[in-house]
């Protein structure tokens, strides 16, 4: 008997991986920008947090390669006397942090919504649906305007600063999570009347041991496409709002507000403040949709080669 490595080596979707250059880099690219994130704090030439480190002084040094420039700041330095690429490892860090935990939330959220939709029916399927029709009809933006006045109104701005993080994660969370809800719903949908569910009914199995160890279980396959794609989305999400003063302070690195920081600077010479975590966000999000559209074809059944 094959043991499920053996199977998974044999499997049509490592074969069709290993064929298709363009997702073996995608997923190379989001491996090193995951490990540059997790060992920023003994990578990073500096700890822009540790105010020890910055010197004012040093603001606005251009990348070494350019006139003015010093090795000691190869991608130059931010207006706050930042080395640039200890700030971009740094905000990477954080952008993900952010992405991942905004998916997982709006995953857990999305999968008991969708899950009892689509199984239940009825009625239960018609309010949850109309919830998350009603939550798709408030913009993020608006819900992150609502939730960071109210919270620096009521707890202030530095501890604002402080839980800005878990702040946005339940922004953009909250705010997406229908669209796991409508996926797990149709998947749902159309696995609950398979003979696999007639039989665990048949057997005496509640709806809820059929729901968690049964259905869910085969109607996993799409949320790997949108959870790839939403963690990408997620990620613009947390650039769109810092960019717009709503998310990270700029005291706190994410590349959102690195390209916010910089922004006023830009036309004035220093395009390096805005430029280069401009083009690590852009490479980390193609990097991602790239991936996920690979998931995309390969898990798609009308798509399967055999």
């Amino acid at each position: 008997m094959k043991s499920s490595l053996q199977k998974f080596k044999e499997s049509y979707f490592l074969y069709s991986f290993r064929q298709d250059k363009v997702a073996m880099a995608s997923f190379i690219a989001i491996i090193i920008f995951i490990i540059l994130a997790i060992t920023a704090p003994w990578t990073a030439p500096m700890d822009p947090y540790d105010a020890n480190n910055i010197d004012i002084m040093n603001s606005e040094i251009p990348p070494s390669w350019n006139e003015g420039g010093e090795a000691a700041f190869p991608l130059g330095t931010d207006n706050m006397g930042r080395d640039m690429l200890s700030t971009m490892l740094y905000g990477l860090r954080t952008s993900i942090m952010i992405g991942i935990g905004a998916v997982s939330l709006q995953a857990l959220i999305g999968i008991f919504m969708g899950l009892s939709a689509g199984y239940l029916g009825g009625k239960t399927d018609a309010i949850l649906m109309r919830i998350a029709d009603i939550q798709f009809s408030f913009p993020y933006l608006m819900l992150a305007i609502l939730v960071g006045a109210i919270f620096q109104i009521v707890f202030g701005i530095s501890r604002y600063e402080q839980l800005a993080i878990p702040l946005l994660i339940l922004i953009i969370g909250f705010a997406e999570w229908p669209m796991y809800a409508r996926t797990i719903r149709a998947s749902v949908m159309r696995e609950k009347n398979k003979e696999y569910v007639e039989a665990a009914k048949v057997i005496g199995l509640s709806k809820s041991v059929i729901m968690v160890r049964h259905v869910l279980p085969n109607s996993l396959t799409s949320l790997m496409v949108i959870s790839t794609i939403q963690i990408a989305n997620a990620v613009m999400s947390e650039a769109a709002l810092s960019f717009l003063g709503l998310g990270m302070p700029v005291t706190m690195p994410s590349l959102g507000s690195l390209i916010r920081s910089g922004f006023d600077y830009i036309f004035s010479g220093s395009w390096w403040i805005t430029i280069f975590p401009g083009i690590l966000l852009i490479l980390f999000v193609l990097a991602i949709n790239l991936l996920g559209d690979w998931l995309r074809d390969v898990l798609n059944p009308k798509l399967y080669k055999g």
